[in-house]
């Protein structure tokens, strides 16, 4: 019996258009796509995640949780020293639709110590949890300079009903746009479903001539 979804693999053409502050898509000629993993970093999956996007000289953007930068200092430098960028996905994964203003702001604002460490910032990058926020927060979120990052297909890592070969189906099905930003978790949870799909994800791009590339100032 099909079941309804509460989410989009791939990003439909009218809430882009509903909410075009986000970015939903990388607009460039070349064959690049943009990885994306939500939720870390974590000691187990996100070591994996980094050999693995070493092994294919690809990039990627890590929106991590300011609590998990903090019980992680080493890895969270890690990610920077490989080259990747990091984003914000504030301090304890809040849903804005369920957090007031104040709480939500206070959040973003405590997971940037974490996330920055008071270093130079030649972007600032955020990811709401859940893909929610409120227009009060996504206001806030201008004023403080950030620029909203959403994504063209979800991997959907984290339905307990999908098999791993039916999230790595929706990666590469679903991929067929240059400039695609697509998004995994590096969080626990996930780890069988990240560790089975990512190889296969980077294998399969990369042999069809796709580089990985992280979002930063020269990509928007």
């Amino acid at each position: 019996m099909f079941k309804l979804k509460p989410y989009w693999v791939k990003s439909p053409k009218w809430i882009k258009w509903l909410f075009p502050s986000y970015v939903w898509h990388i607009s460039t000629p070349k064959k690049e796509l943009f990885l994306t993993f939500d939720d870390g970093p974590d000691p187990v999956v996100t070591p994996f995640v980094l050999d693995q996007l070493k092994r294919y000289n690809a990039k990627a953007t890590f929106f991590c949780i300011g609590e998990c930068a903090k019980r992680q200092p080493m890895l969270l430098k890690r990610i920077k020293e490989e080259g990747h960028q990091i984003g914000n996905h504030t301090q304890h994964h809040l849903n804005g639709w369920s957090t007031n203003l104040k709480k939500y702001q206070l959040d973003i604002l405590e997971a940037e110590k974490w996330l920055y460490n008071s270093e130079p910032k030649k972007i600032k990058l955020f990811r709401p949890p859940y893909g929610k926020s409120t227009l009060s927060q996504r206001k806030f979120l201008k004023q403080q300079g950030y620029t909203s990052i959403m994504w063209s297909i979800l991997s959907a890592d984290f339905d307990t009903e999908l098999t791993k070969e039916e999230v790595l189906n929706n990666v590469i099905s679903n991929t067929t746009k240059k400039g695609s930003i697509l998004i995994f978790h590096d969080s626990l949870k996930m780890r069988k479903k990240v560790i089975y799909c990512l190889p296969k994800v980077l294998k399969h791009f990369s042999e069809k001539g796709y580089q990985f590339k992280r979002i930063d100032a020269s990509t928007l």
